[in-house]
């Protein structure tokens, strides 16, 4: 058979089994190239059982083809599928700081990809659940997203309203054009064939199939919130919501708030209800590293990152704890008890990133902010806690699931998350930095593979 006449006979079929929609020439190339790919594995599978002439190409073809077929047939989902849609890089799955980094760090390395969004936006999560006055804990320039720095007008901590028109600048520049309301419903990798199947919905529920050789998942670790259940939730007449819904202390002026949770967010939550004459108190359950955001007018997470390429990790921790020390006091003192390790090592074992203070320290010594060890049930007007004591107050509650990636970012089977590292946005960079290598690393030790040339010539 002639190479041109094969050629087209694979992106015809394919044309109508993916339902008419393979037509851009990468996307020809990537599926041509998995045909022909296979049709040398299945020769040369033929030549070393002794068999003689090889295999016809169109045999291989048509028994691929008749697989094909029969899982899209009997697959119930695909009974309702629209279309297929074939891409020729990485799918990726979310359209946040993550999802958009990562594109750009694939694209400087020649490589297309597809961004699916469930929502209408990118920073969905930005835009729509986080309160108001979040700003970003580290200075800028361990914010910014690859290949892009911030605005020099921008002030060392970005507010949540310049993140977000930084993201959409970083999406504008390098021409990342997300699809939009496409909630990812399922994703199954193909072993024998070696590709994923990543199976959406979209708003009017039509539903597609995207066909991919790489996945990544990049939907960040707070895309899903957890509440709690409590003893004694359903009789208790106040309100609960989580922090993700929480906007201001506009709506909880001059009343009690149980805050569960001493991270980052639960602690400025805190201090942003004191401005608005709430009365707040916070429980932390386990110990936690506080520290000064700054230290003698540097951020504390710069100085440390500093002294790290100097200095031994327990040393510096040491550094941390005695400047703590003379900058917040004793926290212990007020409930807020610190692990047996210091904060990097902490961190590094734990996962738990110590907490920057922004002021909420001070509200605590004050008793404006007042500090429990834990909530034993919930009565109908309030809290009974741990240690006996109780108190008439709503409540919200803060909180994600802990997800875990075994090596942070990389997965099996071209299976990739950016984002779960822990590391923040410092972390998102760094992440997709090496999502990018590696990815560009099997496309090029794909192009060594045996091609066209180790076919045996078809003489019948």
């Amino acid at each position: 058979m002639k190479i041109k006449g094969a050629i087209g006979q694979v992106v015809a079929i394919a044309n109508y089994i993916l339902g008419g929609v393979v037509s851009r020439p990468q996307w020809q190339l990537m599926v041509t190239e998995a045909f022909l790919r296979y049709c040398c594995l299945a020769t040369q599978a033929m030549e070393n059982a002794d068999l003689e002439g090889g295999v016809p190409t169109n045999v291989v073809f048509m028994d691929y083809l008749r697989e094909l077929e029969g899982k899209r047939v009997h697959d119930p989902f695909n009974k309702k599928m629209e279309r297929s849609i074939v891409v020729a890089g990485p799918v990726i799955v979310g359209a946040g700081p993550s999802g958009l980094a990562t594109a750009v760090c694939l694209k400087e390395k020649g490589i297309s990809s597809l961004i699916l969004e469930r929502a209408d936006c990118i920073a969905s999560m930005w835009q729509h659940k986080t309160y108001d006055r979040l700003r970003l804990h580290l200075p800028k320039q361990f914010c910014q997203l690859p290949r892009m720095q911030f605005p020099e007008n921008y002030p060392t901590y970005p507010n949540k309203h310049q993140f977000l028109e930084y993201l959409e600048a970083y999406a504008n520049r390098f021409g990342l054009e997300p699809v939009f309301n496409k909630t990812v419903v399922n994703a199954e990798y193909d072993h024998r064939y070696k590709f994923w199947r990543v199976k959406t919905v979209g708003i009017k529920q039509e539903e597609t199939e995207y066909v991919c050789q790489w996945l990544i998942v990049a939907t960040g670790e707070n895309a899903e919130e957890v509440v709690p259940r409590l003893e004694g939730m359903d009789d208790f007449d106040g309100i609960v919501i989580h922090s993700s819904s929480y906007r201001s202390g506009e709506m909880f002026r001059d009343k009690s708030v149980l805050v569960v949770g001493c991270g980052n967010s639960g602690m400025e939550v805190c201090l942003d209800l004191c401005n608005y004459n709430a009365r707040p108190s916070l429980v932390v359950r386990d110990a936690v590293h506080i520290l000064p955001r700054e230290i003698i007018g540097r951020s504390t997470f710069g100085l440390s990152t500093c002294l790290l390429k100097w200095f031994p990790v327990r040393l510096v921790d040491l550094f941390l704890l005695v400047i703590s020390w003379f900058v917040l006091g004793d926290t212990s003192r007020f409930g807020l008890r610190r692990p047996k390790l210091g904060p990097l090592q902490f961190k590094h074992l734990s996962g738990k990133t110590p907490v920057l203070d922004v002021g909420t320290i001070a509200k605590i010594k004050s008793g404006d902010i007042k500090v429990f060890p834990g909530i034993e049930k919930l009565t109908q007007h309030g809290v009974k806690f741990t240690d006996g004591r109780e108190s008439d107050m709503f409540s919200e509650k803060d909180g994600f699931p802990r997800k875990a990636f075994p090596n942070g970012w990389k997965g099996a089977s071209g299976l990739y998350a950016v984002g779960f590292s822990r590391r923040g946005l410092l972390g998102v960079s760094m992440d997709a930095r090496k999502i990018a290598e590696d990815v560009q690393f099997h496309c090029l030790l794909s192009c060594s593979t045996p091609t066209l040339k180790t076919l045996k010539p078809n003489t019948t």
